[in-house]
């Protein structure tokens, strides 16, 4: 590389991000994010990180409980069919089920989705699974990362993950040290 072209800024149309699909993005899933929101929900889409002040009444020890995931070879799937709308719903199943086996109820959750090019459509369908997992389990949505990373990823491939924090009373906490044989879950 010539020290000309080192000295020249880089724009992110350059570096192959679309600032404009990116936009429309943010448009088409603001009401899908804020359809999760609660009243302990203090800011909305758009901020560098989401605020939310939790309500611990009932809880006398409050112990956080957090987990992060992703959902596997099962994004190959979609890729296959095409069918971007039930990724991300199986994405917070996995992290709600990896706190709520510690007795932990879901307070909220964050997303990642790094991908080759922002597809507004796709990232809606994606967010809109998101969604629907976040409202069916009472989780808020308050944030996530969008990464346009046009070297790392094939078109039209995308990687998910998520990060969900929850809480329990530090009494009801399961950690699998009271189980016995015949124990039964109801």
């Amino acid at each position: 590389m010539s020290e000309k072209n080192i000295n020249k800024p880089l724009t992110y149309s350059e570096s192959g991000v679309d600032i404009e699909a990116g936009e429309t993005v943010v448009e088409k899933i603001k009401g899908l994010v804020s359809s999760t929101f609660n009243s302990q929900v203090l800011e909305g889409l758009g901020s560098f990180g989401g605020f939310f002040q939790p309500d611990f009444k009932g809880i006398t020890q409050p112990v956080l409980i957090s987990s992060t995931d992703s959902v596997g070879t099962k994004l190959k799937i979609s890729f296959m069919t095409n069918r971007h709308n039930t990724i991300g719903e199986d994405l917070v199943n996995h992290c709600v089920n990896d706190i709520l086996v510690h007795g932990a109820r879901p307070l909220f959750f964050l997303d990642y989705l790094g991908l080759n090019k922002v597809n507004p459509s796709t990232v809606a369908e994606i967010v809109g699974g998101i969604s629907r997992g976040c409202k069916n389990s009472g989780t808020a949505l308050i944030g996530g990362e969008t990464a346009e990373l046009t070297d790392l990823y094939q078109p039209g491939e995308y990687d998910l993950a998520g990060f969900i924090v929850g809480v329990v009373d530090k009494e009801k906490i399961i950690n699998g040290s009271k189980i016995k044989e015949g124990d039964i879950c109801l």
